[in-house]
């Protein structure tokens, strides 16, 4: 940035410098520059609602990767952020794994194979994995397959607005073997990133697992407050915050009505998430605490099912102590979800949600991200084979989490096998916003990515509505 730049206006500057007033700084550039909340929002993968509370000092700014990604993109010089000169990435170092050259498969091994190959060799795998990604996922050249659409909320939408019909449920009749198998059928959708087909389906079966409440209410709660809590982790997935908000109030107050207390608990989960969401994070840790100590102290919960929830809670409100940057909660929290990890002794899925050792290496490699650890996450990401982990929908968070930890450590190419890896696992999991972000950064390394403006174009696509 040059003299002439209008953020160098001395007094204001100077003052929020002098007070370490990261969001002020960025709200001085962001006018100065002529970019909206909304504008800025688009570009760093946050919602504006969010920056606002940052730039006014009502929520912490402490995410690196959003610091150097708003840097960039309104270009402040780094250091005003706290942040490091970052430099480019030394084109003598290699990241590329021989192994691979006997398959297309995109794999641990690639991502975290030793340093030092031929560069024209490197580029030309990595063409090759581009290709073969798109390949097994679209069925054909990217030019030829179809594009993945964004799942469609609009039948959740109207249930929770009450335009849908009311009267005779559609479909199978409201039996209780009839919405058990839903509520499963409704887990191993999530389980295998089928967002769409959950989208399309979940109103239905919402207003099946309702029309129980007369002759068996208490499971007719249980089954509808996890099918809320299933459209809360989807509208998540999706990024639709205000849906999860009113889908997560839906699963809770459900749930309180006459559930289990393992569902009244999951539920609770929903709530915290979605305040995290909102940016509510001292809220989101506490609704994740205060249900943990709840669940803990009721033996009236078959063990391993309650061992599993409360780990749940204990690595989600470690995440969202990483979010706000207060390190040492965040530690102590996932110190005590990897407790309960050793009591349970395994990973298990457990009413859809899966805990265990390995889960909480996967929080720990998004904790560490958070936190600016982008070392140890990928240390941590070292430890897990992916091909182990227990659903599609864990396998491709775990791709995404170490894409995000790559990227953060200035490694383009290793964050884009990641993502490669990612789509490969799931397609419609590189719609997320998060991935939208990382994959239009790839851009600027067009040259030594082979295939990422197809996938960079097909990113975009699946996060269409």
């Amino acid at each position: 940035m040059d003299g002439t730049h209008p953020i160098r206006r001395p007094a204001a500057l100077h003052d929020a410098s002098a007070r370490r007033d990261v969001g002020s700084i960025v709200r001085l550039a962001r006018h100065a520059a002529g970019v909206t909340l909304a504008e800025l929002g688009a570009a760093v993968g946050y919602t504006a609602a969010s920056l606002s509370r940052m730039e006014r000092g009502k929520q912490p700014m402490c995410d690196i990767m959003l610091l150097r990604r708003v840097a960039d993109y309104l270009d402040i010089p780094p250091h005003l952020l706290g942040l490091s000169f970052r430099h480019e990435q030394d084109p003598g170092r290699r990241y590329a794994d021989q192994r691979l050259l006997s398959t297309t498969r995109v794999g641990a091994q690639a991502l975290f194979g030793e340093e030092g190959d031929d560069p024209v060799r490197r580029r030309e795998l990595l063409a090759i994995l581009a290709g073969a990604t798109s390949n097994a996922v679209l069925g054909a050249s990217p030019a030829d397959a179809q594009e993945p659409a964004r799942p469609s909320l609009a039948g959740l939408e109207d249930l929770l607005l009450h335009r849908q019909q009311h009267g005779t449920v559609p479909g199978p009749d409201p039996d209780p073997v009839t919405v058990s198998a839903a509520v499963d059928t409704s887990r191993r959708d999530f389980g295998a990133c089928r967002y769409d087909a959950l989208a399309r389906a979940l109103p239905s079966r919402i207003a099946l697992a309702q029309a129980l409440r007369d002759d068996h209410p208490e499971q007719a709660a249980t089954a509808v407050a996890e099918l809320y809590t299933m459209a809360t982790r989807l509208c998540i997935k999706l990024g639709e915050d205000g849906l999860a908000a009113i889908t997560a109030d839906r699963a809770l107050t459900t749930a309180l009505g006459g559930a289990d207390g393992l569902t009244v608990a999951e539920a609770h989960r929903m709530v915290s998430s979605a305040w995290r969401r909102q940016g509510h994070f001292a809220r989101a840790t506490d609704v994740a605490i205060t249900a943990a100590q709840r669940l803990a102290a009721d033996r009236n919960t078959p063990r391993s099912e309650r061992l599993s929830v409360l780990g749940n809670l204990y690595a989600t409100a470690a995440y969202t102590a990483a979010k706000r940057g207060d390190r040492d909660a965040a530690r102590e929290l996932i110190a005590e979800a990897e407790a309960t990890a050793g009591q349970l002794g395994h990973d298990a899925l457990l009413r859809g949600a899966v805990f265990g050792p390995g889960q909480v290496l996967l929080h720990r490699i998004s904790i560490s991200h958070l936190l600016g650890d982008a070392g140890q996450a990928i240390a941590y990401a070292r430890r897990i084979d992916p091909a182990a982990l227990p659903t599609t929908e864990r396998r491709a968070r775990y791709w995404i989490d170490v894409a995000r930890a790559f990227d953060q450590w200035g490694k383009p190419e290793r964050c884009y096998r990641a993502l490669l890896a990612a789509e490969q696992a799931a397609p419609q999991e590189v719609g997320r916003g998060s991935v939208r972000v990382m994959a239009a950064g790839l851009m600027r390394h067009d040259r030594a990515l082979p295939g990422v403006r197809a996938f960079v174009h097909r990113v975009e696509a699946s996060g269409r509505v």
